[in-house]
Parts: structure tokens; sequence; C-alpha cells
């Protein structure tokens, strides 16, 4: 816009004249953020119609108000990421792939006063790299920008990133960030990170102060937990190494971890890092009691801590007691997932056949079922189940698991499958195909039992498949775009005054809830073309001609269970009236009861759908 459609346009609107800069700024060539529409460039101004025609993405010359732009859409400076993405192409891919430190920079200088929160960092720059590859990018991106002395990286999002004046070196920045916290946590993180950078180059910064301030929080603090006081301990420790302490300080790690009982709550929160120390440490302290305290933790074990623990026992020598445990576990039903997790990871495993080659049997199949079932009744939200997605992700484990199974036992493993409460149905379905094609009578007896505890429901090809759409609708994308929602509106502070949160959430519930039900609904049905119809009497299939009191005749068509089109007089096999008819022949007369009306309906014909498509 020039001046003079400025001017027309104030004159027409006097309040403008606040905005008249930022209305001059809105000139052809000119590159936009709209807060609906996104990313575009002016073209023009229509002077006729007072509107900016704009190319957003999917809209080409989309016509605009100045006046309702000015508090919805951003005219971004000439230096702006998402504009020289536009202007300068190569240049910025190759900050991209090769220095994104300097890419984070350059963004910074096109923000007022050389800053921008985290939020608004990471939405630019998932415009610029795309979002598909935009996370790991970041992760990796993240790394190189915090050791970057031009920015200061911000330790929450909602703080901002900040382009310094003056450089500073990533140490500095760490001492300067220890003077300046009292909390003991980011004290033992923050020298921890400058052992890591001492580690590096010889630097000349004296450390002693440091030292003294973690061991300090180490002695004294109350903000520590029993598995955070060892772990400063040792960061501690390391630290007087590398400033050649010959001071002795208390608490030391053997004394934190003197107490046996205590081991298991300290194992469940070390950093992942630690988790091989310290179970060296465990065995120095405690050499004698070492195997027995070793069993106890993996008994209890999670994650990574699982693997380290079983690869420690293996390489102290423990190989056959640890093989007569997992045996002796799988008989008192002691297996916990995270052990049958790795089981199952490691089975082919040469390393640890030895160890395994007696645990892969049917009953392990028994024991993962067990360890399901339990996890799905104690988790109190709809968090995915590692052991069963493995079960399902990896397409060879079940026939594995029965090589030496006989039929009976096979049955039972698949009866056990279907009652298993940590599978969708649909899941449950694709597990037992597997079963079926090593033990094909297995179908015979599952449909039986499941025939018998749970009505089939007929439907419509055609039927089947909008539910089908309607469940991958939301399952791919209501609920993905529902837990995007929540993260955003956990991001805007207080969760209990967060009325934003709080709606997420109550729709997350409700599309859990559908997608429960479809399920189930999905893995109850049984799709027909109907030919099976006969018109020997009224079925699923048929259409029947009746007559009501008064001698008036319809013609219903009795289809599937999600047929209903009442406007065509389509009706369910499940409505009152289709389940009256069902089963009767010409001649019949049934009763239907219609809320506080009961009508009587007398069958006139009988025809099959089928012949008349």
């Amino acid at each position: 816009m020039n001046s003079e459609a400025v001017s027309a346009l104030v004159a027409k609107n006097p309040p403008l004249k606040a905005h008249k800069a930022k209305l001059e700024a809105m000139e052809a060539g000119a590159y936009v953020v709209h807060r609906s529409w996104g990313f575009g460039q002016i073209k023009s101004y229509d002077e006729g119609t007072q509107k900016l025609l704009i190319d957003f993405k999917d809209k080409k010359k989309h016509p605009m108000d100045p006046a309702f732009c000015i508090t919805t859409m951003d005219v971004l400076p000439a230096n702006h990421l998402l504009v020289r993405k536009e202007t300068e192409p190569k240049k910025i891919a190759e900050l991209v792939a090769e220095n994104p430190a300097q890419l984070v920079v350059e963004a910074l200088q096109s923000y007022p006063n050389n800053a921008a929160t985290v939020i608004e960092m990471e939405i630019t720059l998932a415009q610029v790299i795309g979002e598909d590859k935009f996370k790991k990018w970041w992760s990796a991106a993240k790394k190189a920008v915090a050791k970057d002395p031009r920015v200061s990286v911000p330790e929450k999002k909602t703080e901002c990133y900040i382009l310094r004046e003056t450089p500073v070196s990533a140490e500095d920045e760490i001492l300067e960030q220890f003077n300046g916290t009292r909390s003991a946590r980011r004290r033992i993180a923050l020298a921890e990170e400058l052992i890591s950078a001492t580690a590096k180059k010889d630097l000349k910064t004296d450390l002693s102060t440091i030292l003294a301030g973690v061991a300090d929080a180490v002695k004294s603090s109350n903000q520590l937990d029993a598995s955070e006081r060892l772990y400063g301990a040792a960061v501690r420790d390391d630290l007087a190494k590398h400033v050649s302490s010959e001071a002795s300080f208390e608490p030391t790690q053997a004394s934190l971890i003197a107490t046996v009982r205590d081991l298991p709550a300290i194992a469940e929160k070390i950093p992942v890092h630690f988790q091989s120390r310290f179970l060296e440490l465990i065995k120095e302290t405690h050499p004698i009691e070492c195997r027995d305290i070793l069993f106890t933790l993996l008994k209890t074990s999670q994650g990574k801590f699982t693997t380290e623990c079983i690869n420690f026992l293996v390489e102290n020598d423990h190989s056959d007691e640890l093989a007569a445990t997992l045996k002796r576990w799988q008989t008192e039903q002691n297996l916990r997932a995270p052990v049958l997790l790795w089981v199952v990871k490691n089975r082919h495993s040469k390393k640890f056949a030895k160890l395994l080659n007696d645990l892969i049997t049917p009953r392990l199949l028994s024991s993962i079922f067990f360890a399901i079932d339990y996890e799905a009744l104690q988790a109190a939200s709809a968090r995915r189940i590692p052991l069963a997605d493995i079960l399902s992700e990896d397409t060879d484990l079940i026939s594995d698991l029965l090589s030496t199974a006989d039929p009976e036992t096979a049955r039972d493993l698949a009866n056990t499958l279907m009652l298993n409460q940590g599978f969708e149905e649909l899941t449950k379905k694709s597990l037992l195909a597997r079963f079926i094609k090593i033990f094909p009578k297995i179908q015979s007896l599952v449909a039986a039992d499941a025939e018998s505890k749970e009505e089939q429901l007929l439907v419509s090809k055609a039927s089947y498949e909008r539910k089908r759409e309607e469940y991958e609708t939301i399952v791919s994308k209501k609920i993905p775009e529902n837990s995007k929602a929540i993260a955003t509106a956990r991001e805007h502070g207080d969760l209990k005054e967060n009325s934003e949160y709080k709606m997420a959430k109550q729709d997350q519930s409700v599309l859990m809830a559908q997608k429960t039900l479809l399920e189930k609904d999905l893995g109850r049905a049984r799709v027909t073309d109907f030919k099976d119809a006969s018109i020997d009497q009224v079925s699923a299939g048929t259409i029947v001609e009746v007559k009501n009191a008064a001698d008036k005749a319809t013609r219903y068509t009795i289809l599937g269970a999600w047929d209903g089109d009442p406007d065509n007089n389509i009706i369910s096999y499940k409505t009152a009236l289709g389940a009256a008819l069902l089963g009767k022949k010409v001649g019949d007369t049934v009763k239907v009861k219609t809320g506080t009306s009961e009508d009587n309906y007398t069958i006139v014909s009988i025809g099959r759908y089928a012949d008349t498509v």
C-alpha cells in the first residue's frame, strides 16, 4: 500500500491512524504471517475494493481487509528466516544442514532486542525445516546452540533465547548459572556439565568453589532424595579428582547405599548413565551379599536398568544362577514385564543362548499374557504397554514360543489372549491369526467360545468400511490432534485454572471412549453380502411387506446392524421392528412396542435383498 492508499483508508476509518506505519509496511512483495492462514506474500492492493490480495499456501490472491489484518497479521522483516527461505533458499538449506547454531543466531537477529521465546523459535524453525524432520533436527541442533557462546539458552520454555552482545564461553556461563542458583539439583547438574567441559580442554577456571558448593548440597540440602544424593556424591567425587583435591567428604557414596533395603528405591530413580557405576558400587560396598542384592534389583527393574543388571550378573560369572532364577520366577509367575521384554528381545542372541534356551516355551507366552493383563489392570491411563507392542510388532514371536506346544496348550493360550485386557479387539484378531496359522483347528474352537460370550454383528461391507474409516480418523487424526492440544494448553501455566487444558482432557476422555467402543464393535462385526438370506422366513437381507391393523401395507428392507436408513424404509435387524420380524414367516403377526404405543404387523410377503442389487 502506498502512502496515498493508506491516507485514503485512514480518512475513511480514523482510528487506523495509530497503525499507519504498519499499514505502509503492507506493500506488494512483503512477506507476512497471518494468525489463521499462516505464511504468505502480499501480491497487490486493490484500491477499488480497498483489499489486499495475498498469496497463502492454499489460497492464491486471497482478498483481505487491511484494517482486519492489523491485529491478525504481522509483516515480516527481510531478514526473517521464513522470508529468507523464499529469497535465499540455498543459503538457508546450507545452514540447516551444516550450521544449525548459526541458523539460530541469524533467526534471533530478526527479532526485536535479538530475543525470542522457545515457543516462538520452535514454531518458526519447524516451518523452515518441515514438520516431519523438525523434531529430530532440533534435538541435535539444541546441543550445538547450547555450546555457542553467542547464545544464552533458556532453562524453561516460557523464557527466551537471547543473542548476546558479547559472547560468553560455555564454562563461564555454567559458572554464572551455578553461582546464581540455590537449587541443589541444579548445582549438581551444572557441576557435571563443567566436568564434561574440562575433560575436553585445559581450563584455568578455579573449580574449588564449585566443589565446595556441590559438597555442601550433598551433605546439607533437604531438597534431594536418596538417589539424587548418591548421584550428587558421585559428581562431587569426580570433581574432586579434577581439581586433585585430597579432602574427604561426608556422606561417602558407600555410606549412602549401606542399607540394603533402600537400594530398590534408589535404583528406580538413578540416571541411566549412572546405572553401571551404581552396580559396581554395590559390589564394592556389599561384596558378600552382592549377588542376592542384584537378583532383588533385577526382579523390580525397569527399562535399561534391567539390561544393566543382567549384563552385570553375566559378566560376574552368575549366568547359571541367573538361568535358574529366571526359570523359577517363570514357574512362580513372578517374571515381570521389563524382564520378559528383555528375554524376548534377546531370544536369538548367541551371547545369551545358554541362558534363554530353556525359557523360550509356551509357558513364556503364558507369562507374557499374565504380565500384560496385570499391567493393563494397574494402568490408570490409556498408555501403551511395551510388552504388548512387541508381541504385535515381532511377527515371529508367537510362532517361536509355540514351536513346542500341543494343540490343547495352544487353544488354552488363544483363549487367554481373547480374555486379555491389554489388547485392543482388532489386535487380538491379528494375533489370533498367528495362532490359527500354526494350529488351524483353533479357529473353530475359539470362534465357538467367542460366539458363546458375545453376539456377532452382521454388517454390510459399505457400513463396515464407514465404521473402519471413522475408527482410523479417530486414531490417526483426532487423537494426535488432541494430544497436541493438551501439550499446547499445558504450556499456558497453572493446570488448575487452565480451562483450555481441562477441555482438551475432556475431549481426550470422549475420544478414548469412542475408540474403545469402535474397536469392540469392529471386533464383533461379520461382513456379509446377504446372499445367504432365504425367503422361507425373515432374516437380515430380506425385504418384508407388512400390513398394520388399518390394512396399510409397507415394505421394509432389513439389513445389517449399521445399515439403518428410515427415510428409505431400510432398517437394522437390531431395531425393535427388525428384531420382532426375525424368524417369522408369511402370515405371521407380530406385536411391536414403540414408546407408549403397541402396533400389530402381519407379514404379507418375503423377498431377497440380494436379488434387487
